[in-house]
């Protein structure tokens, strides 16, 4: 086993984690597809924008029909300029076709491809799950909701 050693000078710097928002203006695109699960999912997104101290008024909610659609209007959020961060929420639910595969696959592709192509943070907020009891628990109340990550996410 070969030990190496770094100089005094040579340790990296540490970035540490700033969730401060208050200066930040974020956008968020939400699916009303499964709108049970994404209501809830805008529910813990808002919770986290407030505690981060993003104020309401820098935030908007842009509803699209389903996930299919999130990365158009977080493209059209991002390249307006007045956004920091852009969440995309949703929830594509396994059915009995593939046809879940396929949404998830563009959805997931064009949110990245959003982020990449703007410099924009663009966050993949878009549960994927097999049953709606594990898109609700995905959902529900508190820090663990997927909504609530996501905005931290971009934060």
């Amino acid at each position: 086993m070969t030990t190496v050693k770094l100089a005094e000078q040579s340790v990296p710097q540490t970035l540490l984690e700033d969730l401060d928002g208050s200066k930040l203006s974020i956008g968020v695109a939400v699916s009303r597809f499964n709108s049970v699960v994404t209501e809830r999912l805008l529910a813990g997104a808002l919770r986290a924008v407030a505690e981060a101290a993003v104020l309401r008024e820098r935030v908007v909610i842009a509803w699209v029909p389903g996930a299919f659609e999130l990365p158009f209007a977080a493209r059209r959020l991002a390249e307006s300029g007045r956004f920091d961060a852009v969440i995309c929420l949703g929830c594509v639910i396994k059915g009995e076709t593939d046809h879940n595969d396929y949404i998830n696959q563009q959805a997931s592709r064009g949110i990245a491809d959003v982020a990449t192509s703007t410099g924009v943070p663009t966050i993949f907020g878009v549960l994927t799950p097999d049953t709606l009891e594990q898109a609700l628990a995905r959902s529900e109340e508190g820090t663990t909701n997927k909504g609530y990550e996501a905005v931290l996410s971009g934060v």
